[in-house]
């Protein structure tokens, strides 16, 4: 089976193709330039040096987040108009899992983190046996200082990674001390490659039902709320006067 897989959730852009055991191509780019501009040029190329065309894909997987609200459109929007045009299957992958995945031969506890700004970090966390996952923590928004509080009464080695690390290092250093570790900088970031071998296993579905995954609102969506509440409240304010 051939799987190409797109991982545009944070500011690193990854495009992978995977033909059953072996990785054939991998792209990772980590500049100024927005997921609009490289992810359809990084596909289009990582098919040219494979040899491949869209046609020749067999599953085409997207990791639909959490993370960057407009990168993971861009990923989802590129996969599901692949998928449409060779009528082929989609399948979704989490962001936090696909990065856990980078570190599956670690003995210790792995957290993946990514800023999610406003004080938190999206996490997750889990174990590994060396081929698979299992997840002992689920997907959450939280603060840093709550994740090592539960990572401390574990009381077990830990390992991090992820775009939340140079925001929240200095404080995972401090509250975790010697239980700590952080991932090197050649598997700390979004690897289009890891999501790739996970999505053989997930579900495979049509590119229709192939949609982002946010576990908060959007700061748009905040503001607009923010707003309207604003504007009742000032309404109904009119109203007993």
């Amino acid at each position: 089976m051939r799987i190409l897989a797109v991982d545009t959730s944070a500011a690193v852009a990854s495009c992978a193709i995977v033909e059953d055991e072996k990785l054939v191509c991998e792209q990772i780019l980590n500049n100024k330039l927005t997921h609009s501009q490289t992810i359809m040029p990084m596909i289009a190329s990582a098919l040219l040096q494979s040899e491949l065309t869209a046609a020749d894909i067999d599953l085409f997987a997207a990791v639909t987040g959490p993370g960057s609200f407009t990168g993971i459109r861009i990923g989802v929007s590129a996969v599901k108009a692949l998928a449409h045009a060779t009528s082929k299957p989609c399948a979704a992958v989490s962001s936090l899992e696909a990065m856990a995945f980078n570190l599956i031969c670690s003995n210790y506890i792995i957290a993946p983190i990514m800023d999610a700004r406003r004080g938190q970090v999206y996490n997750a966390l889990y174990r590994s046996d060396g081929v698979s996952l299992r997840e002992i923590a689920p997907l959450r928004a939280l603060s840093i200082e709550d994740c090592c509080e539960e990572l401390a009464q574990m009381g077990e080695r830990v390992v991090f990674l992820g775009d939340g690390l140079p925001v929240c290092g200095d404080i995972i250093k401090e509250k975790l001390g010697s239980m700590v570790l952080f991932a090197p900088a050649n598997l700390n970031a979004q690897m289009a490659g890891s999501a790739a071998v996970l999505a053989k296993d997930k579900k495979h579905i049509r590119y229709d039902e192939l949609v982002p995954f946010y576990l908060r609102k959007s700061q748009a969506e905040r503001e607009y709320e923010e707003k309207h509440n604003n504007r009742e409240e000032e309404n109904n304010v009119g109203d007993r006067q």
